[in-house]
């Protein structure tokens, strides 16, 4: 989730970000690790970093913006007629399974809603040959810790929960984290992670859903391609000299590409202008 990494107070001087990257560096030396890494950062926080030494890189991630919108309805007028009516279709098809969908927070998932994600979660952790880092425990506590900030898309056919989205809420954003589902149900993934997500954000006054890395797909739902930063210190002179010649050559094409994934957004041409 990108946002600021360096703790710098907001009256703290200009030169304390560019101290802090020197700190980091020393820190490498004093105890001799080979690299320091800070990633998802600020653009502002890459180009200080950058100036330290540090090498920038670029990704991209598929965040959706609110444009003020009151209504779902408001947000698909600023699509295309074909775009719009996809997404439609998609929803009606959706909602036409048979299923049920409850959107929780907090301390309204039950117990019982957890031990279901938990299975979701491993399922979908094995589908991708992963690695489950998250036990069992871990999500019913997150939800008592963060109380309304854990929000939980849940599909059931009759009583029985068959998928469900997990999301965390900020002061002004939708995070989408894990997703998991048991069965084939038509545009579901689309439904509890991406729609359901717009439909949150905008009762709830949110600027912004992000939906994270990969899946081009997310495009023609709305989210847009936004370019992430990190900044990387290794010691080694050589292997940083290779790290450097390959970001180096990636650059470049992470901003074609997303200009030309920004081609691909459904909005129409008189829609707001694309967020780089």
């Amino acid at each position: 989730a990108p946002g600021p990494r360096l703790l710098c107070h907001p009256n703290a001087p200009p030169e304390t970000a560019a101290v802090m990257a020197d700190a980091l560096r020393q820190i490498c030396a004093d105890t001799g690790l080979s690299s320091a890494h800070v990633t998802f950062c600020t653009e502002a926080e890459s180009a200080v970093l950058q100036q330290q030494g540090w090498l920038p890189r670029l990704g991209l991630q598929y965040h959706w913006h609110n444009r003020g919108y009151a209504t779902f309805e408001d947000f698909l007028s600023t699509l295309s007629a074909r775009k719009r009516k996809s997404i439609k279709r998609e929803r009606r098809d959706a909602n036409a399974a048979g299923l049920t969908f409850e959107t929780l927070q907090g301390s309204d998932i039950t117990p019982a809603d957890w031990q279901a994600f938990y299975a979701f979660y491993r399922n979908t952790i094995d589908r991708k040959w992963g690695s489950a880092y998250l036990s069992a425990e871990f999500f019913p506590l997150m939800a008592q810790r963060l109380g309304e900030r854990v929000v939980l898309m849940i599909a059931r056919n009759g009583q029985t929960p068959v998928a469900a989205a997990l999301n965390l809420m900020g002061t002004n954003t939708l995070y989408g984290r894990n997703w998991g589902c048991v069965g084939n149900w038509p545009f579901l993934h689309f439904e509890l992670c991406y729609y359901r997500a717009i439909d949150f954000a905008i009762a709830h006054g949110l600027q912004r859903v992000e939906a994270g890395a990969q899946g081009e797909h997310k495009i023609q739902r709305g989210y847009q391609p936004t370019l992430t930063h990190s900044a990387h210190w290794l010691q080694n002179p050589s292997l940083r000299e290779a790290v450097e010649g390959f970001l180096n050559a990636e650059r470049p094409a992470i901003l074609a590409e997303a200009q030309n994934l920004n081609v691909l957004t459904p909005y129409r041409q008189d829609s707001p202008p694309d967020v780089r």
